[in-house]
């Protein structure tokens, strides 16, 4: 069988309706977006709220950790909500999934902190991240679902990539909230109240953003679908259970989503760890220059997305995987040089190194993080030396713990003196101001964020072309969050701790561009383009709920 593609007018009504689709659909979507990246806008700063204080590699893992818990049930949520928005509807189940990730995230600003409830804090902080993630697990592939569902198929690319910009937006919103907030009231205030209120800016959002939603219309494919009686009474079983809807589902995930997803957190979020923690800038510096380089980047979304109309969506998302393997090693570095030169030249000009006491034995670092008052000597040296983005070299040896900094020579780990002597040789504690190229930082952001784009601007609808009605709300939801929530959500975490385990600061991108890379040879064998795919077809063309039949028989 060839795949029909769908060619009915595209009147003024359509068109008006489409665009109100897109725009109530979009609209939703970037509230959850900003809801659920509000807390990864303020990760390094929570650590010191929700954690205990004392070790600051430890706070800041902790803090990107209980950031990843929301994306530990982001896959489940695509299962769940899935199957819902299969068996009762679109509209239905994303307008479900909103009410519970804007509750939540109103919940986030009520918590007290780790000084007045202790373990408490951070276990609801985690507890409310996970519900967080069910609920943005089920509303992506709802809604670019629904919009493919309303768009003309020469215009699908184009239509779906304004929800891909969703994300970006959301979390544009929510550095500009953060930026705001900092700018009019002391550090102290934040601190003890400020942070608070961008969680609780949700409420108002989520009633506008329901109240929009609400006099939607159902997709009129699964409408359709419904009066023919064609609907798969089991979407999980359907999804999971048939080998070719597996298939499909993997070869999405690790063929396309996977790439997409480290290059998208690696981009927008690790890039401002990377600004702040490592590179010590000050963190409303860094929220601008991202902000400026998203701003720039975004409309590239919607480009892509109409690009991949006219040419195909495969080799557009696998160029960008190939091209942020290529350049984000050096765009990282290009970040390092010009956004703090002091820490770069000390880097250059000196070296560190860690050899005996117990280093030898010291196998489980990251581990060893998360037990200040049982950590050994050499693990708290070198969470120090991370912390303050030193490299050094393990040198396993007999004798005691000694730190050898170019000519000069410690015994025994005392923070104090280690850093008098790092500082002596030219180790700058933060950025200098005056040094900083911030057209060249924000440059090299723009780059990043629009490689992203390339990769993810088709990339809604794509998914959607590869799935059958009966089960594509499943299927899109499961592979997006698969590769988002645990390949891609858990990126700036790995990286990190990739950092704080080497002691070089750029160790973290291999987990992205190896990813990147996987990506793009699974991509180039195993998926294939089927712009403009006739939406109703897997409905017409079997009398059997199981439509993945249907879709491997087009393939033939």
């Amino acid at each position: 069988m060839t795949t029909t593609v769908e060619t009915s007018p595209a009147t003024p009504e359509r068109s008006r309706e489409t665009r109100r689709v897109v725009f109530a659909a979009a609209l939703g979507t970037v509230l959850e977006w900003y809801d659920f990246f509000i807390y990864g806008s303020l990760a390094v700063f929570f650590g010191g709220l929700f954690f205990p204080k004392g070790n600051e590699s430890a706070a800041i893992l902790a803090s990107l950790a209980t950031f990843g818990a929301g994306f530990v049930l982001r896959p489940f949520g695509a299962i769940v909500f899935g199957r819902l928005g299969d068996l009762v509807g679109r509209k239905k189940t994303f307008l479900v999934t909103m009410m519970i990730m804007g509750t939540a995230t109103a919940a986030i600003g009520f918590l007290p902190t780790f000084e007045t409830i202790g373990w408490a804090a951070p276990a609801l902080l985690v507890l409310l991240r996970l519900l967080q993630g069910l609920a943005i697990g089920g509303e992506f592939g709802g809604a670019v679902t629904y919009i493919a569902e309303h768009s003309d198929p020469r215009r699908r690319g184009f239509m779906t990539s304004w929800l891909q910009i969703t994300g970006t937006i959301g979390l544009l919103v929510s550095l500009g909230v953060i930026m705001v907030l900092r700018s009019s009231m002391s550090a102290e205030s934040f601190a003890l109240w400020g942070w608070r209120v961008p969680f609780m800016l949700s409420i108002g959002l989520l009633a506008y953003s329901l109240y929009v939603r609400m006099r939607l219309e159902e997709s009129p494919v699964f409408l359709e679908m419904k009066a023919h009686g064609k609907g798969s009474r089991n979407p999980v079983k359907d999804t999971f259970g048939d080998p070719r809807t597996l298939r499909i589902v993997l070869v999405t995930i690790f063929g396309a989503v996977a790439g997409q997803a480290v290059i998208w957190y690696t981009a927008h979020f690790y890039s401002l760890q990377f600004l702040t923690a490592t590179l010590k800038l000050p963190p409303q510096s860094a929220y601008a220059y991202l902000t400026i380089a998203l701003v720039l980047a975004t409309p590239f979304f919607v480009l892509f997305g109409w690009l991949s109309d006219l040419i195909g969506r495969k080799w557009i998302m696998l160029t960008g995987c190939l091209l942020s393997a290529i350049l984000f090693m050096p765009l990282f570095q290009g970040m390092a040089k010009y956004g703090n030169p002091a820490q770069e030249e000390f880097r250059a000009s000196t070296q560190v190194v860690i050899q005996g006491g117990d280093c030898s034995e010291d196998q489980s670092f990251i581990g060893q993080l998360f037990q200040p008052k049982a950590t050994k000597p050499c693990t708290r040296a070198r969470s120090f030396l991370a912390a303050q983005s030193v490299p050094y070299t393990l040198r396993p040896q007999a004798g005691e713990l000694q730190f050898v900094v170019a000519e000069t020579t410690l015994t025994g780990f005392d923070e104090v003196a280690l850093r008098r002597v790092l500082v002596e040789r030219g180790m700058p504690l933060t950025a200098d101001p005056a040094r900083v190229n911030a057209p060249m930082v924000v440059l090299m952001l723009f780059v990043l964020v629009l490689l992203a784009t390339m990769v993810y601007g088709p990339m809604g609808a794509f998914l959607v072309e590869q799935f059958p009605t009966q089960v594509r709300y499943s299927g899109v939801s499961v592979a997006l969050q698969f590769g988002n929530g645990w390949i891609g959500g858990f990126a700036p975490f790995i990286a990190t701790a990739m950092v704080v385990s080497s002691g070089d600061i750029f160790r973290g991108l291999i987990y992205t561009i190896a990813v990147a890379l996987l990506t793009l040879v699974v991509g180039a064998f195993c998926i294939r383009d089927r712009r403009g795919l006739d939406m109703r077809e897997p409905v017409a063309a079997t009398e059997t709920p199981r439509a993945a039949s249907t879709l491997a028989a087009s393939e033939q």
